[in-house]
């Protein structure tokens, strides 16, 4: 079996809910199955990493992408299509609203398409009038036209059969690995930081993420004297925002990593006196499914992708609310610290791979 995959701008170790998605689903994947899986990546995110042709089995093809957030997505998505047309994978699976737009040209070139909605991106607040509306059309078009639909959550799901009457699609929800602890401390020291003493959060320096209201909060809150805030994270691409939001956490003492993977993550993970989400939009968070793998304990956003992993109410805060989220800080922080266990079966990845062949075997049946 052939599959090739787009959408994502690539991997390994590349900022994003998709691009973590791809590269644990598919190192997984060829793994377990008899597949073999291509991954196209976009080049203005592949610099360190050009001449990479494989990873954990996965093979890895690059092709141009401008660095621009208007375009990127739809000008390297047309040549990916181009290249599948040219190729002929036995499945072309395309991941996110955007990409999806190609669905219709892909399948009159005579491919066979699985469309992954990890969201309704146009909800996010980078984006503008044109860019939603295209966003909105790449949606309708992966959902009218893809073979197959995966949704990673219920409320997904329901949102496209309610928009565009879709019953037949599959809920496989993103996944999370077994948390891998590190109980060093030397980059905890290089960071100003000791374990239990600061608050832990990360992400795209973008509005929709909320890290500006986090600040005011925390700085609101009495803990600012006791924790540190820790951001870790990095902007895709610089903006108004992403500035203002260094010129904030500089001001306030704020501590960002820049985007960070492995030993240097799983030891901010591993030390958190708590992971804090403070998102206006998601579509099924890995970040925290990876702070509930770690068992810490959690403030969450009470949007519905947040509340779909089903935490209870002393966990989620009120979207946005500055004031709230302050008194839930010193809240939770006034209590004794402890671990948490939480229900994870449905977040893993080798039952997620599962689900995923099943449907590739499915479709290439019919």
């Amino acid at each position: 079996m052939n599959v090739m995959v787009i959408g994502t701008r690539g991997i390994p170790n590349i900022q994003g809910g998709v691009e973590t998605h791809c590269e644990e689903l598919y190192s997984h994947l060829v793994q377990q199955h008899d597949i073999k899986v291509t991954i196209i990546r976009r080049s203005a995110y592949t610099i360190n990493s050009r001449n990479l042709r494989n990873y954990k089995g996965i093979t890895l093809k690059t092709l141009y992408s401008p660095k621009n957030k208007s375009f990127e997505a739809i000008v390297h998505t047309f040549l990916a299509v181009v290249y599948a047309g040219i190729k002929r994978p036995d499945i072309l699976h395309i991941h996110a609203v955007g990409p999806s737009l190609f669905t219709p040209f892909a399948r009159i070139l005579g491919l066979k398409v699985i469309m992954t909605h990890h969201g309704p991106d146009y909800e996010r607040k980078k984006w503008g009038v044109t860019a939603k509306a295209f966003l909105k059309m790449g949606e309708l078009a992966g959902v009218k036209f893809a073979n197959k639909v995966i949704v990673i959550s219920k409320g997904i799901g329901e949102s496209i059969q309610k928009k565009y009457g879709r019953k037949t699609y599959e809920l496989i929800h993103n996944g999370v690995p077994e948390a891998i602890r590190n109980n060093q401390v030397e980059y905890l020291s290089e960071l100003g930081i000791e374990p239990q003493k600061y608050i832990f959060t990360l992400g795209r320096f973008v509005p929709e993420k909320g890290f500006d209201y986090l600040i005011e909060a925390y700085k609101k809150s009495k803990v600012a004297n006791d924790y540190k805030l820790v951001i870790a994270g990095e902007a895709d691409h610089e903006t108004e925002y992403s500035k203002q939001l260094r010129q904030m956490a500089q001001k306030e003492g704020i501590i960002l990593t820049g985007f960070i993977k492995n030993g240097k993550l799983h030891q901010l993970y591993t030390h958190a006196r708590l992971f804090v989400l403070p998102s206006f939009y998601e579509g099924l968070p890995i970040a925290l499914l990876e702070a509930m793998s770690y068992g810490l304990d959690i403030l969450a956003s009470d949007i519905p992708a947040n509340k779909e992993v089903c935490l209870k109410d002393q966990f989620y805060f009120a979207t946005g609310n500055v004031n709230g989220l302050a008194g839930q800080l010193e809240q939770k922080l006034s209590q004794p610290a402890r671990s948490n266990v939480y229900e994870l079966q449905s977040y893993d990845w080798g039952t997620i791979s599962k689900q995923t062949y099943n449907i590739y075997k499915q479709l290439i049946v019919r």
